[in-house]
């Protein structure tokens, strides 16, 4: 599975141990400023082996090739935008093809594991509905599209498929996939979630500004289940709750 150390990944992870898979984590550099979100993972990572759980994890360095590429993610000189996750400038978060490439490492990973074991294997991502007005690479039909051109390109395609447990859904159908998750496992919730990063622009304590697009997207799914998110902020709980709700009455006005 893919683990970018984010809400939504680490929530696939937790439900990929309680049905009791055999996982393999790959977390990728690509130059993203958000690079905290690495550390998170790891952190993790190591909490979920303390509990007992065996995860392998590899962090395959993209940070050169995708260097040439054009998105406020990767380049300095580009302003993370700020605002509703589905505004128009949030397109500048968008990586080219970024997706495409996680996959085709994913799946040439699982084709080899399936070789060397003699196993089928189960690709697993965390991309959900939330993100399918500024990511395309997101999108149902995108998926459909890439594992059959991963079919048509392979021997032994047969042995590999393509998990998108959250494809339908949204930020807090995750978090409430999560939670049933952490109580099978017998792990707590708010401390798998504070060891994660969804800002794209957290400051260099490691705080979330809770002004980007993604951060939105996640403060509304906490307070839709009810619960306060344990992750720092850089300002109070209550603070990044309001001015959330309020780019979202907005938003919802506007449109």
């Amino acid at each position: 599975m893919a683990f970018s150390g984010g809400m939504d990944s680490t929530a696939l992870l937790l439900r990929m141990l309680a049905r009791r898979s055999e996982v393999t984590c790959i977390s990728y550099d690509y130059g993203q400023k958000h690079i905290l979100e690495l550390q998170r993972a790891a952190a993790n990572i190591e909490y979920l082996q303390s509990k007992g759980y065996e995860v392998e994890h590899h962090v395959a360095d993209l940070s050169s090739a995708m260097a040439l590429f054009d998105s406020a993610l990767t380049d300095s000189q580009i302003s993370v935008p700020e605002g509703h996750y589905e505004e128009e400038q949030m397109k500048q978060t968008v990586v080219p093809n970024r997706n495409a490439i996680f996959s085709s490492i994913l799946y040439g990973y699982a084709l080899s594991v399936s070789s060397k074991e003699d196993v089928d294997v189960s690709v697993a991502l965390g991309v959900h509905s939330g993100d399918h007005a500024i990511y395309p690479d997101c999108r149902p039909e995108f998926y459909d599209a890439l594992m059959q051109a991963f079919k048509a390109g392979n021997w032994d395609s047969h042995r590999v498929t393509m998990d998108l447990p959250y494809v339908d859904g949204d930020k807090e159908s995750i978090l409430r996939d999560a939670m049933v998750s952490c109580d099978s496992l017998g792990v707590d919730f708010d401390t798998v979630f504070r060891n994660t990063n969804t800002s794209y622009s957290p400051d260099q304590l490691g705080r979330s500004s809770g002004r980007t697009g993604a951060d939105v997207e996640r403060i509304l799914a906490f307070h839709a289940i009810g619960r306060k998110d344990p992750v720092e902020y850089v300002v109070d709980w209550s603070t990044v709750l309001e001015r959330a709700l309020a780019i979202e009455k907005e938003y919802e006005a506007a449109i």
